[in-house]
């Protein structure tokens, strides 16, 4: 384990990792899905709260496994034992969410006993991991024990707030101040000591494979919607319409998402990477979060929610403008610019998604404003291919400095 090589040529991502990004499709779901619930309930906060614990629990474990391996990979039985160790804890975490969500939804203490026990499972795993490459690799031994160190503290940490029976804002607090401290050491274990080899084109196609997993959420929001129009309509040209909607809005995401070159640039300006990986999580939140819509829409159309049509827009809408926003900061902190033309593309999108809730107050049917939310994403793609592509690969050049 003495660390790959960055600029290994045709590095790509293993079989062991794809194995491992399987259980983060039953996680991500079940977030999503306990979202939906508490929001079609009309306990906006509380669903909020629980499922940004929720995801930033799933995907900070993705994260750190998938930086490791990018650095440390060696497909060796240890290596597959201890990512088999981790997968029991990602689901161990998913057995756990609808706990967390239930105590945030009911307002006295945090019931995290569960998703703690999976997140240590899996942070342990990590520390043999770490301990191993800084036995084998003795250039980046300073850094691997920093992380090591660190993953033990944040344990005892996360352990402690399910021990002692704390208020809701006292453990709101305390996570806060862990999930900060969490956020945190990467950067200082790779500014204060020497960075870990991590691969710029092969962690960019596994944050693209996180990405379609997260996508995932949005095909089966469209499945649960087109149940619900057949169920109360059967057949008909809105159930059609619904369909389209939906995968139109998944399609269109996807689409967005892959017109930034990432993996060039990260790997001529690695000190990038924090940025671009942090704003990323809110990104893949904030896919999830659109299934979800989807979902509560669903409900709505077969009148098993207690929101306004209005709200179950808003509950769509508001995630794919997070998502929208995210993807333009980004492209920022990618290529260090701010185009006007994006400025424009921005003031259109925020058109079509405000005229979706506004449509919904006004009556119009919810496969209408489904329709109205779909074109956001198309909105970018439409014009990165008439206008913006040449911008995007001069803006690259520049980047690169060619």
């Amino acid at each position: 384990m003495s660390g790959r090589d960055p600029h290994e040529h045709g590095r790509t991502v293993t079989t062991l990792e794809l194995l491992y990004d399987l259980v983060f499709v039953v996680a991500i779901g079940q977030a999503a899905n306990q979202f939906a619930h508490l929001v079609s309930e009309g306990h906006f906060i509380a669903a909020t709260a629980a499922f940004l614990f929720a995801m930033f629990a799933v995907m900070w474990t993705w994260v750190n496994f998938s930086w490791f391996s990018s650095a440390f990979d060696t497909d060796d039985w240890p290596q597959r034992l201890a990512t088999m160790v981790q997968m029991v804890g990602v689901t161990v975490i998913g057995l756990g969410l609808p706990a967390e969500f239930r105590s945030i939804d009911s307002g006295e203490s945090i019931d995290i006993r569960i998703v703690v026990a999976g997140y240590v499972v899996i942070r342990a795993a990590m520390v043999f991991q770490w301990l191993r490459a800084a036995r084998q690799s003795p250039q980046y031994r300073a850094t691997c024990l920093t992380y090591a160190y660190a993953i033990v503290i944040a344990q005892i940490g996360w352990v402690a707030v399910t021990w002692v029976h704390l208020a809701w804002t006292e453990a709101l607090w305390a996570g806060v101040a862990l999930l900060a401290f969490e956020l945190a050491v990467p950067y200082l274990a790779e500014t204060r000591h020497r960075s870990t080899p991590w691969h710029a084109h092969h962690i960019a196609e596994r944050y693209g494979g996180l990405l379609i997993i997260a996508l995932g959420e949005g095909v089966v929001g469209t499945v649960a919607s087109l149940s619900a129009v057949v169920q109360e309509q059967g057949w008909t040209l809105d159930a059609a319409l619904v369909a389209v909607a939906g995968m139109g809005l998944t399609f269109g995401m996807w689409w967005s998402y892959f017109l930034i070159s990432t993996a060039e640039i990260l790997h001529v300006r690695r000190q990038l990477a924090f940025k671009w990986a942090y704003c990323s999580m809110l990104l893949f939140a904030a896919i999830a979060a659109t299934g979800a819509g989807l979902h509560v829409a669903a409900l709505v159309i077969a009148h098993e929610a207690h929101i306004s049509p209005v709200a179950a827009v808003l509950a769509l809408t508001i995630p794919v403008a997070v998502y929208v926003i995210g993807l333009y900061v980004l492209y920022s902190v990618l290529y260090r610019e701010v185009h006007r033309f994006h400025l424009v593309l921005l003031l259109v999108t925020a058109l079509v998604l405000i005229a979706a809730p506004a449509l919904a107050a006004s009556g119009v049917s919810m496969t209408t404003c489904l329709l109205v939310v779909m074109i956001a994403p198309a909105v970018n793609v439409i014009g990165y291919e008439v206008y913006g592509y040449r911008h995007v690969a001069a803006a690259l050049d520049r980047a690169l400095g060619l």
